[in-house]
């Protein structure tokens, strides 16, 4: 009877153990067991999975699938950003021309629509869509159904080597411009800095306290004055117009009606500053219509002209 009790315990014995050891961690990969138990707990889509799995974890999956979402995005915005410049919408044309060693090429941007010019731009550069040229000009009256407004990157190649390279804005010279030598070693020969159009280092001044119509451009290169400058009638129109050369007034002047940039006068200084000083003379002078009334020691109809 004690041998049967005793075997009778053994029994119960043995299975609960057998029962206990069953409720313990599994010693095998159950992705059922492991998806249990994140439902059970509540887990997030994204939380890291416990234990090794046949499939990626959730948290790698999930990583994947947002640096897949931003590299997509970036190359959107990458390839969107080549569109755009500055703000304007813009086009890349090229023009080739030449060839062998003197094939050049030219690329560059302009705005596909029509956009207001500055009428205080000394120079508006254009890009004429049917010779396919570019080309400049101070007047702001521009048949934009041809001439295309040039806006972003420019760089013009010969024999493949980089000679010159800037930026326009809205039809001006911005930024920083470059020009090399086409040699070996693409020396720099040339370096200037605008603000849409003008020297960046100029001094502006005003007709009006808001700042909206320009009175005089001084060109200024390192404290001295040097470069082109600018004098502008109230209504906007180029009143004069000439160079400086460290500080002295050089090379031709002009002088213009106040009206569609009309030249009126043309004075001569010393051509350099290291020239001998001299009074400037008058060289031409034209009337309102544009005819040309005098021009030195060769024609001087202004007697009839005042008539």
């Amino acid at each position: 009877m004690r041998h049967s009790l005793l075997l009778v315990f053994s029994l119960v014995a043995g299975a609960g153990m057998l029962l206990l050891g069953g409720c313990g961690q599994p010693k095998w990969n159950s992705d059922y067991l492991l998806d249990q138990a994140r439902l059970k707990g509540g887990a997030k889509a994204d939380v890291l999975a416990s234990g090794n799995t046949i499939n990626p974890d959730v948290e790698v999956r999930k990583a994947l699938e947002r640096a897949e979402v931003e590299g997509e995005k970036k190359r959107k915005k990458k390839k969107e950003s080549k569109r755009y410049f500055l703000g304007h919408k813009v086009k890349r044309g090229f023009i080739k021309s030449g060839r062998g060693s003197r094939e050049t090429l030219e690329t560059f941007s302009y705005l596909p629509e029509q956009q207001q010019l500055d009428t205080y731009a000394p120079l508006k550069y254009l890009y004429d869509s049917k010779k396919r040229k570019l080309y400049r000009t101070s007047s702001n009256e521009v048949d934009q159904a041809r001439y295309k407004v040039l806006h972003g990157p420019y760089v013009k190649k010969i024999d493949g080597q980089t000679v010159e390279e800037g930026y326009f804005y809205i039809g001006t010279k911005h930024l920083r411009w470059e020009k090399y030598r086409p040699d070996e070693e693409g020396t720099l020969v040339g370096k200037d800095h605008y603000e849409k159009g003008f020297v960046r280092d100029a001094v502006v001044k005003y007709y009006d306290g808001d700042q909206k119509k320009i009175k005089e451009v001084i060109p200024y290169v390192y404290g001295e004055v040097q470069g082109t400058y600018y004098r502008f009638y109230e209504n906007g129109q180029v009143q004069w117009t000439g160079q400086y050369e460290k500080g002295r007034k050089v090379g031709t002047w002009i002088h213009y009606y106040d009206f569609r940039g009309r030249r009126h006068h043309e004075f001569q200084y010393p051509k350099t500053v290291y020239d001998q000083r001299f009074e400037p003379y008058l060289v031409k002078e034209y009337d309102r219509h544009g005819t040309l009334i005098y021009e030195k020691d060769k024609l001087d109809k202004r007697s009839q002209a005042k008539r």
